[in-house]
């Protein structure tokens, strides 16, 4: 397994782990859609959010969110209309509104993680 896969996972874990102890509900990791994949899917309150997660074991190429572009916002927009249109049905009681989120993990190999909630990135 490629090292590149390996900071990923953490940096998965590490963000839904963030996003548990901010009292957000996991609902789906890793949803294939045509376009892509959704990293999380969750429930804050009555909102349903699109998380994408961005890990980097520095910032020596930028901080990870900076990943997250315009082209990147629409994809992940089209893909939770996706996601709804297969799950939307059956939650649709439990939320009123929709957005993505941005999780930034910067992962150092030798050391302590940090990790940033975006909210309502657009």
């Amino acid at each position: 397994m490629a090292a590149k896969d390996d900071v990923g996972r953490r940096g998965e874990q590490l963000a839904a782990q963030l996003l548990m102890d901010e009292g957000y509900t996991l609902l789906a990791r890793n949803w294939r859609g045509r376009e892509g994949e959704l990293d999380l899917v969750a429930l804050d309150g009555t909102t349903l959010v699109a998380v994408e997660v961005k890990t980097r074991s520095s910032t020596r190429f930028g901080h990870p969110a900076e990943a997250v572009t315009p082209g990147k916002l629409a994809r992940l927009r089209r893909l939770t209309g996706q996601w709804l249109a297969e799950h939307g049905r059956e939650l649709r009681p439990r939320f009123r509104d929709v957005r993505i989120d941005v999780v930034a993990v910067i992962a150092p190999r030798d050391g302590r993680a940090t990790v940033e909630l975006l909210r309502g990135v657009s």
